[in-house]
């Protein structure tokens, strides 16, 4: 695991110590896994993971920690991208190798032969798709080499966005391919439930939270005073809920209360930014807010931030960014959507709202910033849950456990 350890770029220097940045002490955490041996560590088989590359945000990111973290546990990473973009720039695993296998459309499915033909020529004992788009080249893909592959269900296409009509269409095909795989990762209960709704059987899905690196001690901070930094992280878009973050800036500035916004990410379309930077204007808050735009090391400005906040409406599955958040010792007020409850319990790690509603954001962020609710117990508690329950290593040792369920699984079969 020399490629976490080395890396210079994951965290910003605060007062810890970097040489022992990702160092994690075994934990019991609570991911829902077949239970199975522990297989030998001495050998590595390798797992082709079929991604779209054409971000880096959470999904993403979760893709790039499992390339870091799987080969301790028996398993080496080859990443297949089928929109070449960010991702083989941004992410830290370096040493896994990348493919390029670019589709000319959503349904061009010419390139399953290119991913049959790879994992027959690096002997692949897995295909791990990460997208509805990959699902379905992969499942075609696995027909072709007979190697046994399985889903990971980042978030519920369904509410992927407010074109309910794509989003139907997406997820009849996203169905169509999830249902011929031999196994599902879901990253929250929720998206367990979801796919349940679908007619998987629950046997067929196991729960693996998302995991983020731990820093060894909680990093110190003072209190905030003076001008409060909000900050957001997000591939920007309508499902978001930036715009009710703006206005509930503006509430807390209208009632004296000194905040500014530090906001992290691209725009996933230029006619979304302009209009949400022509709100900011008309809000008045042009002055107050910075936009950052897309950078890949997150973490060195999220120790910049007194107060996460995660807007979203609907669509999230197990939010990586306030994970990180955690990790920080930042407090986070969220959304109350999808998976985000399983992660922030309501008044201990952070504070969790009404979506859609400026009202409920607007009082959660008073209440932390008036002192009622604790800014530094906060920080404690979501540095504790996180190090206890999301690490990076927990992630690993349990798509690891998932990975040799399933292969004992076809190995029985085939020989029955």
């Amino acid at each position: 695991m020399s490629d976490v350890i080395s890396s210079p770029t994951c965290f910003p220097p605060v007062e810890t110590d970097p040489g022992n940045l990702f160092t994690v002490s075994p934990i019991a955490d609570p991911v829902v896994v077949p239970i199975c041996p522990e297989e030998p560590r001495t050998t590595t088989a390798r797992v082709i993971h079929v991604i779209n590359g054409e971000h880096y945000s959470g999904a993403e990111r979760v893709q790039d920690g499992l390339a870091l973290t799987l080969p301790r546990y028996g398993f080496d990473v080859h990443f297949v991208c089928l929109k070449p973009g960010r991702f083989a720039k941004s992410r830290r695993a370096q040493r896994a190798p990348v493919e390029n296998l670019p589709m000319r459309h959503r349904w061009d499915v010419t390139v399953a032969s290119q991913i049959a033909a790879l994992a027959e020529r690096t002997s692949a004992v897995l295909l791990h798709a990460h997208t509805p788009r990959s699902a379905i080249v992969t499942a075609i893909a696995a027909r072709k080499c007979h190697v046994p592959w399985l889903y990971h269900a980042h978030s519920p296409t369904l509410r992927d966005s407010s074109n309910w009509v794509k989003n139907f269409l997406v997820a009849m095909m996203e169905w169509w391919a999830v249902r011929q795989a031999d196994h599902i990762i879901a990253v929250a209960e929720s998206l367990k439930r979801y796919w349940k709704r679908w007619g998987i059987s629950a046997d067929k899905i196991s729960v693996v939270h998302n995991g983020v690196p731990s820093w060894p001690t909680l990093p110190k901070r003072a209190h905030p005073g003076g001008t409060w930094t909000i900050g957001t992280v997000a591939l920007f878009r309508p499902r978001k809920g930036i715009e009710i973050l703006l206005r509930s800036l503006q509430q807390l500035r209208r009632e004296n209360i000194s905040v500014r916004l530090l906001a992290v990410g691209p725009f996933e379309t230029r006619k979304y930014e302009y209009r949400v930077k022509n709100l900011t204007a008309r809000l008045g808050l042009e002055d107050v807010v910075s936009w950052v735009g897309f950078t890949p090391q997150v973490d060195a400005l999220l120790a910049k931030m007194d107060l996460f906040v995660l807007p979203s409406l609907f669509g999230e599955g197990l939010p990586m960014v306030v994970l990180e958040a955690m990790a920080l010792g930042v407090p986070v007020v969220a959304s109350r959507v999808e998976g985000v409850p399983e992660v922030i319990r309501d008044g201990q790690e952070g504070l969790c709202v009404t979506p859609g509603s400026v009202a409920a954001l607007t009082q959660a962020m008073r209440e932390v910033i008036s002192g009622r609710v604790s800014w530094q117990s906060l920080r404690e508690q979501a540095y504790r849950r996180q190090r206890r329950c999301f690490s990076l290593e927990s992630m690993g040792r349990a798509t690891a456990d998932v990975y040799r369920y399933v292969l004992r699984q076809t190995s029985q079969h085939r020989r029955s």
